[in-house]
């Protein structure tokens, strides 16, 4: 009885990888470059696999297979695609396998199988499709979203800008704050102080953390792709060989490029590291000390501007110099993020100046009325 009470989950997933084949099918006839198109085409085969699993399984369990139909949802997929071409469907069949990418890791039919190792690769492969350009395939998507760690270009000054404007915007609120209680001034740059270090040790070990993890994740997957090596030198061969032909190889050129590649133990985890799993072994995110510290001068640097006028005025007039230079860096920080957005300067900086003040000018108030509240 055990076997039939796991039919419905069986035919599930027969049905998700009649779905994911018919897709597949769909964009191998529609897409225009053969290259592409040999591609989806090596992707429909490894779901008819998938398939023929399943109904092994249904036959074993005593329930009859049905006819291979796919879901209607599957049905407008593929009329999209040969329609309007795949790249149209591509983002959201992506998105699908990135979801169910760990699936059958967690079933125990499966969980010893490559199906787990299929389904994981199908999700990067079609997530470099995803972000690639027209005609091909860019590099390494990991060291694209993780960039800030791996080089000083865009990403990087993109946050150092977002770091220094975190510390502005949260420093400036909390000594608004502290000054709408009407503390004196050495009360408030006291507390500005206090809010700088505590901010930016927060960012420092939160940035710490997100390193060291991400180091620490890198090394598993490259020890799990080593397993997998030793365990399937096959397979993985087959999964460069797909990869080459993705980044524009023809299939012997791609073949040729795997075997060579598999042909030395080192070479192969180095390879399939950097293709298959986007992480370039020599670099596994950069120095987490590094990154920690980085992180907390960007947001003191942002952080110490609400407290300079403290530092040598007092009262009201301190307060509003808080509040001038504050707004000046708000504004500077919004035209620096034209950098990326293409947006005009005075659109950008006012919409950070407004934003910014209009935060302050919050903590502000509720200052005030508890500082009133304490008071009267």
């Amino acid at each position: 009885m055990g076997d039939r009470d796991e039919i419905p989950r069986y035919l599930e997933n027969w049905q998700d990888e009649v779905d994911s084949a018919a897709e597949y099918r769909a964009m191998a006839a529609a897409e225009a470059d053969p290259r592409l198109a040999k591609v989806y085409a090596n992707l429909a085969a490894m779901e008819e696999a998938h398939i023929a699993f399943w109904e092994d399984r249904l036959r074993k369990a005593g329930a009859s297979v049905p006819r291979r139909r796919p879901s209607w949802r599957s049905r407008v997929l593929g009329g999209i695609a040969r329609r309007f071409g795949p790249e149209l469907v591509l983002p959201t069949i992506a998105a699908k396998e990135e979801v169910d990418q760990n699936a059958y890791a967690k079933q125990p039919e499966t969980a010893d199988t490559r199906m787990p190792a299929h389904e994981r690769w199908h999700a990067k492969v079609l997530r470099q499709l995803v972000t690639s350009q027209p005609r091909g395939l860019e590099g390494s998507f990991l060291g694209r979203l993780e960039g800030r760690h791996r080089s000083v270009g865009g990403n990087a000054l993109r946050a150092a800008v977002l770091g220094a404007n975190d510390g502005l915007c949260s420093n400036l609120s909390l000594v608004m704050g502290v000054a709408g209680a009407a503390v004196d001034s050495h009360g408030i740059l006291v507390t500005g102080l206090a809010g700088l270090l505590a901010g930016a040790g927060s960012m420092a070990l939160g940035e710490w953390v997100s390193v060291t993890s991400a180091r620490e994740l890198a090394e598993r997957e490259i020890r799990i792709e080593s397993s997998e090596l030793r365990e399937d030198p096959e397979g993985e061969g087959e999964e460069l060989k797909l990869i080459y032909e993705a980044k524009g190889l023809s299939p012997s050129e791609a073949d040729t490029m795997a075997r060579r590649l598999l042909a030395d133990r080192a070479t192969a985890i180095d390879a399939l590291a950097r293709e298959e799993l986007g992480i370039d072994p020599k670099d596994l995110g950069g120095s987490a000390w590094e990154a920690a510290v980085a992180s907390f001068v960007l947001f003191a640097i942002g952080a110490v501007v609400p407290i300079i006028p403290f530092m040598v005025m007092r009262g009201n007039l301190a307060v509003a110099s808080s509040v001038v230079v504050s707004g000046l860096a708000l504004f500077g920080i919004g035209a620096a993020i034209t950098i990326f957005t293409g947006k005009p300067v005075w659109r950008s900086g006012g919409r950070q100046l407004l934003l910014g003040l209009a935060a302050a000018g919050l903590t502000f108030g509720v200052g005030r009325l508890i500082g009133v509240a304490i008071t009267g």
